[in-house]
């Protein structure tokens, strides 16, 4: 036990030297790992940010006009501000929106045209998968002129098997020359 404690304080007395990113993310896994039992606490992304609504009306504000106090321009020049920030940041919150919506849009007319892709080649496949399996199962048929134009240039013997072999299956054999 003792010499387990001495090597334990021994390492962590090292100085360790950070040379990259990969060394800093192995050292924060170790840490992790070294007790697993404790919770680990993730941090949540930043609230949005509102503002609070305007005000429903405003009392005694003279602004910039004649028979103002000194104090009562600096009240209008804040609550100026105040509405002028509130617009702001309504016009930066649809155009955010705007284009999220833009880029879901895009994304949705990206994975529609990527299926319509995928569908047609599926159907090719399908189509050519099907013509090679009636290739296969479809027995080779002799043509009838195709069969009496080698059978003429066989002998005379075998022309006269052909045609009873024709005949007695009922098949006519035509004679065009």
């Amino acid at each position: 036990m003792s010499k387990k404690g001495e090597k334990e304080s021994a390492e962590e007395k090292k100085p360790i030297i950070i040379k990259n990113a990969t060394d800093l993310q192995r050292l924060k896994l170790e840490k992790l790992m070294k007790n697993p039992d404790k919770p680990v606490v993730i941090p949540e992304g930043p609230k949005q940010k509102s503002l609070p609504p305007p005000p429903d009306f405003v009392r005694n504000v003279m602004g910039s006009s004649a028979g103002a106090g000194s104090g009562e321009f600096h009240v209008y020049r804040h609550l100026r501000r105040k509405e002028y920030a509130r617009q702001k940041f309504i016009q930066e919150k649809s155009e955010k929106e705007k284009l999220d919506e833009e880029y879901q849009r895009k994304i949705e007319e990206n994975k529609r045209i990527a299926e319509e892709k995928t569908a047609k080649k599926r159907a090719k496949r399908l189509k050519k998968k099907q013509k090679a399996r009636l290739k296969a199962k479809k027995p080779k048929v002799i043509d009838n002129s195709k069969s009496n134009e080698s059978s003429q240039s066989n002998t005379s013997d075998d022309s006269d098997e052909e045609v009873t072999k024709h005949s007695d299956n009922n098949f006519t054999t035509n004679d065009n020359n």
